[in-house]
């Protein structure tokens, strides 16, 4: 499977079946982890955490606190896209990880940056 990062009319291709997506709260300042699959239905989370909690970040029902972190499996089905934007408000955008290293997205306010599976072809499925 790959991922396909479009931002700024733009498509990069990741080579992935797995990524880990990170930000920080913009009220709160603390931080967020998803890890996510690529499937070919979609992009589903498996795992999600939250360094402590606070205003519009309760820990949901059976999150378990772990080292600060509270961890839990959302029940979420598969997301076809996952849209990001920036606020501006948090000095810094999202983090994407997977085993080929780390990178930003969306740093400056007003970007908007849309991640997909990849079409067979390696191209961002039409829309």
């Amino acid at each position: 499977m790959s991922l396909c990062i479009l931002a700024a009319g733009k498509t990069v291709t990741l080579s992935v079946a797995a990524f880990t997506l990170s930000w920080t709260h913009s009220v709160e300042r603390t931080r967020w982890q998803e890890d996510w699959k690529v499937t070919p239905s979609g992009l589903q989370v498996v795992e999600a955490r939250i360094e402590g909690s606070g205003a519009g970040m309760e820990p949901p029902e059976g999150a378990v606190l772990h080292d600060g972190w509270w961890i839990y499996a959302p029940d979420v089905g598969s997301q076809r896209r996952i849209v990001l934007a920036a606020s501006g408000a948090t000095g810094g955008g999202w983090t994407l990880c997977t085993v080929q290293g780390c990178r930003e997205l969306g740093k400056t306010a007003g970007d908007t940056i849309v991640l997909e599976p990849c079409g067979r072809d390696g191209t961002s499925q039409p829309r």
